[in-house]
């Protein structure tokens, strides 16, 4: 199944191994490799071993479905767009009008549902921002911290009581307040 062989043992400065992709993507190597299994990215060619080897189109595809993905794309959503633009870039000047239109007018329809759900993912993102900054404040102010603490503790601090010891003034709310349930604290 993929591309042409290279003669060469060694990956020329044209191709990159499956390692280097998935550095330069960061996808898995898993990944990449089901791309190639569900035919959304093929290898352009293999080394005289059986590795796969990738071109800059290669990541480039790999790319555009790795962008496709979090925007909640189907494999087949995909493909239909890959297949598009490769149609559109292979044959840029020799398309009939009519075809480059209606390979156009798909590409088209992706932007407008990329763009809807990125404005979807604002609204969500300032949300999670809206209930982030909610939980912050409810959150007593960090000490501001001029000088790194001491590993001693200085002698005005009061030495930590053991589990034996009562608490010498419980607070409202707070810890030995009220009995937690648990083994032997039901009530």
């Amino acid at each position: 199944m993929g591309g042409p062989r290279c003669d060469n043992a060694r990956v020329t400065g044209e191709h990159m191994r499956i390692g280097e992709v998935a550095e330069r993507t960061e996808l898995s190597l898993r990944t990449i490799r089901h791309y190639e299994e569900t035919g959304l990215v093929i290898p352009s060619a293999r080394s005289r071993g059986g590795f796969r080897l990738y071109t800059e189109a290669d990541v480039a595809r790999l790319m555009v479905v790795r962008r496709m993905k979090p925007l909640g794309f189907t494999l087949e959503q995909m493909r239909e767009l890959l297949a598009a633009t490769d149609r559109l870039d292979a044959d840029a000047g020799t398309l009939p009008a009519g075809e480059r239109e209606t390979l156009l007018a798909r590409v088209r329809g992706y932007e407008r549902e990329a763009s809807a759900q990125v404005e979807r993912l604002r609204v969500q993102l300032a949300r999670a921002e809206e209930f982030a900054e909610t939980l912050r404040g409810r959150l007593p102010e960090p000490e501001p911290r001029s000088e790194p603490e001491p590993r001693s503790k200085p002698e005005s601090q009061p030495e930590p009581r053991s589990e034996s010891e009562p608490p010498s003034e419980p607070q409202p709310g707070g810890p030995g307040s009220a009995p937690h349930p648990g083994p032997g604290n039901e009530s």
